[in-house]
């Protein structure tokens, strides 16, 4: 464990965990420490549940981790995912003409040629042809010159970049312009504003889920590293940041575990674990 506050002595019903920088290692895998620990809660009866930023096919590579755990809530709250079953449950998206009014303000705002979009939704992954994604593009992808000509009925998260100069206060200079037509959220990638429907955070879609099986934010554990992991992380009764984390989610958890690269969520598994043994 790291130094600070005491970790708590009375086990969770939920522990709730982010996964790139804070359950997965620096590698983007699952560690053996860490697959040992989630096989471990589930037999204790902790649910374990994977509240993340990626979209729904970046979920599908760690379906056999993910799966033995239920669901994954994903796209930064905007969907919920049935691993194991391969089926969206739920999800909030934003409608087209939403869309549009957003990419219109930030076209307005930076100049046509200098913003590029992409678009997350429950069938998959399309583009502009100026977007630059980190990631393979998935198979069968539509890439158009503007956005609009190949929307669905409901965007799950829409991706902005600038081929402009641009700094960490992108995401913020992206919420500036939007207002309240959408919300931005910050995972800490570089460059990259990620946009979902108003009133879609990590939080919300959460607590939905929590409520429906009876557990309230006093019987839940939350981890996360990045910005956009704060409004789960302020809704649970307990929260740990990992060593590795934002300075922001540091100061505002109330606890610290280790770094992504030190099993830091394994270990507060561990612990919680060990709260359920008599």
């Amino acid at each position: 464990m790291s130094d600070g506050a005491p970790w708590p002595t009375r086990p969770p019903r939920l522990v709730a965990t982010d996964l790139d920088n804070t359950l997965l290692g620096p590698d983007g895998e699952i560690a053996p420490r860490t697959q040992r620990a989630l096989r471990a809660a589930a037999g204790a009866g902790i649910l374990v549940v994977f509240v993340s930023a990626r979209p729904l096919r970046r979920l599908r590579e760690l379906s056999a981790h993910v799966a033995g755990h239920g669901v994954a809530i994903c796209s930064n709250g905007a969907a919920v995912l049935d691993v194991g079953a391969d089926v969206v449950v739920a999800e909030q998206g934003m409608a087209p003409d939403v869309v549009v009014r957003v990419v219109t303000l930030l076209r307005d705002a930076w100049g046509a040629d200098q913003v590029h979009f992409a678009a997350e939704h429950a069938g998959g992954f399309d583009k502009e042809a100026g977007f630059t994604d980190s990631y393979v593009v998935p198979t069968g992808s539509r890439t158009a010159d503007r956005i609009e000509e190949v929307l669905t009925d409901s965007t799950l998260k829409l991706l902005v970049r600038t081929s402009g100069p641009w700094d960490h206060t992108f995401p913020a200079r992206v919420a500036r312009v939007i207002g309240d037509e959408a919300l931005v959220a910050d995972s800490g990638a570089p460059g990259l504003g990620e946009i979902s429907a108003a009133g879609v955070t990590k939080a919300v879609t959460l607590e939905r889920w929590a409520a429906d099986r009876g557990i309230g934010p006093d019987d839940v554990w939350a981890c996360g590293d990045a910005p956009n992991d704060l409004p789960m992380l302020t809704w649970a009764g307990t929260s740990f940041a990992v060593a590795n984390a934002f300075p922001e989610v540091l100061a505002a958890a109330t606890h610290t575990c280790p770094s992504n690269a030190d099993d830091g969520v394994a270990q507060v598994l561990e612990h919680a674990i060990s709260l359920t043994t008599p």
